[in-house]
């Protein structure tokens, strides 16, 4: 589509809300910690949404940086790099996916994929995993895997390569130092998927003896619109026992759950959680949180504890009642999607912390999200206010966005690697010095 056509289209998109838009009402910096500040829900015939035009980085162009750093591009012209992934000898892997083909015959889908497209959301993603491998400063891209099917999480533990794609987890033989990898899928166990499969991405983690695998899969709406019987191992964290891939739902409640990670000083598990949408600017925040076994984390039913969703049916008092409250708010509406705790020595100022990469989303006016953040931990909990790292995805006067940051992962040498889908990029932070 040419850029003028794509610029009309958003301009229509965002002309037809504009007559029920709603502006948010509360400093978003209001909704970060422990204690978010919740205003009272809202309904709409349609709901609050502002859609930046989807434009590419020009040359020369690349984010922002805190002081003390620089970035530097890595690898460009891919499909939707959405993960990064770190091998132990240093070669990175991208999966490059966008969502598998959805039903058009619903008005929310048709509606959904064309504000996708202008934004720079949509497009079809590579279906693959690329391998990066520096050689002498120069980094090589080779086509590691193909005919993928939406991949998104990766793991290796031992010479097994995990890959979780939209609707299943396989397995492959890895070598190391190999540049591609031609063995068919073998697969491990089916994941929630089907004709809709409305949060298609799957994050995926190793325990640290690699003797299981937790699966991170989002609800199949917003908010149980399509029937709670589409939600069937949904909005939840699976556990995977790696060798027999039998499974079962290991906490629940969880919107999107992303990003999984190992907190390292409590050795708990954490992950990001985008949150539900339509009531509202300020509603609702999306959060980081550990991850109890047996947890229920609100999900359709309450928000935040006992925060009822009037819109959830049938109503479940009785889940309301266990909920539990997330551990920190990141403020609505800024679709975190990569979540990273820091050990490295390269940039000590972060070490200990956590970096979070924040998608942005069309939820809410003014826009909010689109950059890394890094958010503070002592004794295995967050503190303080986040820290912005790398910003410049959105351009100031929230009109264009040039690339939006998903998966991260630390090299070896103590770098940060962020995948960019919307600019096919994948780009590194360190000391700049």
């Amino acid at each position: 589509m040419k850029r003028t056509h794509k610029t009309l289209l958003a301009l229509s998109v965002t002309a037809l809300l504009a007559g029920c838009d709603q502006g948010a009402q509360v400093d978003p910096q209001k909704q970060i910690g422990a204690n978010p500040e919740l205003p009272q829900a809202r309904n709409f015939f349609m709901p609050p949404m502002q859609v930046p035009e989807g434009t590419p980085w020009k040359a020369g162009e690349m984010p922002e940086v805190a002081q003390g750093l620089k970035i530097e591009k890595i690898a460009e012209n891919l499909q939707h790099p959405r993960q990064v992934y770190v091998l132990p000898n240093n070669d990175v892997l991208v999966a490059e996916s966008n969502g598998p083909p959805k039903p058009t015959t619903r008005p929310k889908q048709l509606i959904m994929g064309i504000v996708q497209k202008a934004s720079g959301k949509g497009g079809a993603g590579g279906n693959r995993i690329t391998l990066l491998r520096n050689v002498n400063g120069k980094w090589e891209q080779h086509r590691f895997i193909e005919n993928l099917h939406s991949p998104f999480g990766m793991q290796l533990i031992g010479n097994t390569l995990y890959v979780a794609n939209a609707d299943s987890l396989v397995k492959f033989p890895y070598r190391e130092g190999d540049t591609e990898i031609r063995t068919a899928p073998e697969e491990v166990t089916e994941l929630p998927g089907g004709p809709i499969n409305h949060h298609w991405t799957k994050a995926l983690l190793a325990s640290p003896d690699g003797s299981k695998l937790y699966v991170g899969v989002g609800s199949n709406s917003n908010v149980t619109e399509n029937g709670i019987g589409a939600e069937y191992r949904r909005a939840a964290v699976l556990e995977v026992d790696a060798a027999s891939g039998a499974s079962r739902i290991y906490a629940s409640g969880l919107r999107n759950p992303t990003g999984l990670q190992w907190e390292p000083q409590s050795g708990k598990l954490w992950a990001v959680v985008n949150e539900r949408d339509e009531i509202g600017s300020d509603l609702v925040p999306d959060y980081m949180t550990s991850v109890e076994e047996k947890g229920f984390y609100g999900w359709p039913y309450s928000y935040f504890g006992q925060h009822v969703d009037t819109r959830a049916e049938p109503q479940r008092p009785d889940l309301v009642e266990k909920a539990i409250k997330p551990d920190y708010a990141l403020s609505s509406h800024v679709a975190p999607l990569g979540l990273l705790f820091y050990g490295a020595d390269n940039m000590p100022q972060y070490k200990g912390g956590a970096f979070i990469s924040e998608h942005g989303s069309w939820n809410r006016t003014p826009l909010n999200g689109y950059k890394v953040i890094w958010v503070k931990f002592e004794n295995g909990k967050p503190v303080g206010e986040p820290q912005t790292v790398v910003s410049g995805f959105l351009t100031e006067d929230e009109k264009q966005v040039r690339g939006l940051p998903v998966g991260l992962a630390s090299d070896k040498q103590g770098g940060v690697l962020i995948a960019d889908d919307a600019g096919n990029t994948v780009w590194r932070i360190s000391a700049a010095n």
